[in-house]
């Protein structure tokens, strides 16, 4: 990423359940900025949005709720299992969501940040990657992340599954990622190690750059 003003952009990415909000909220403490692609996506597809609009074109009335609002529920149980309508949901929702991120780095920058999390469970799907110096990829045993995500978001084991299954494959992920943080002992451990992480992202990014 190329301004006048620069901020360094950390992706932080990995598989669903693995405790990568734990992740994120460490960088903060450390002193990144935090972007928040999930609070983004919900965002975009709120009543008004043309993204909104693009989706009841697309998927029909069956995820539009009473009061014009996304029945996601519904939304989801047809994109999780069916790739190819995932992969047109994303194709949808993508450029909105990515010009909103470029809209917030850009702010981060002309304010004085010097460092820029974000956070993004889709960020080689939505080559969010692309504008990104440095990735760290949260990883976890499946059934650790599986047991997260049922208590976490209240579904079914089928449901839960299916979502892990859409997700790229643990390899994707560590070949294609400057650090890998495995989140499979103690929530104290994994603070630990998140913090030497944030810190040597830092002075790696302030060295290289």
């Amino acid at each position: 990423m190329t301004q006048e003003h620069h901020a360094y952009v950390v992706g932080l990415t990995g598989q669903t359940g693995a405790g990568k909000s734990t992740v994120s909220g460490i960088f903060v403490r450390h002193g990144f900025q935090h972007i928040d692609a999930d609070k983004i996506s919900r965002e975009v597809v709120e009543p008004g949005k043309p993204c909104l609009d693009e989706l009841f074109d697309y998927f029909g009335e069956k995820i539009r709720n009473p009061d014009g609002t996304l029945n996601r529920k519904a939304l989801a149980e047809i994109v999780f299992t069916d790739r190819k309508k995932l992969e047109s949901l994303d194709s949808i929702c993508y450029p909105f969501i990515t010009e909103e991120i470029l809209r917030r780095i850009s702010a981060y920058a002309e304010d004085g940040s010097q460092f820029v999390l974000l956070d993004a469970p889709t960020l080689f799907e939505s080559r969010a990657s692309d504008f990104c110096d440095m990735i760290i990829s949260v990883l976890a045993p499946p059934e650790i992340r599986l047991t997260r995500i049922i208590e976490r978001d209240g579904l079914t084991e089928q449901a839960a599954l299916n979502r892990m299954n859409a997700q790229l494959e643990e390899q994707f992920f560590i070949r294609h990622s400057d650090y890998v943080i495995r989140n499979q002992d103690t929530l104290e451990q994994l603070k630990a190690i998140s913090g030497e992480v944030a810190d040597k992202a830092r002075q790696y990014l302030l060295d290289k750059f």
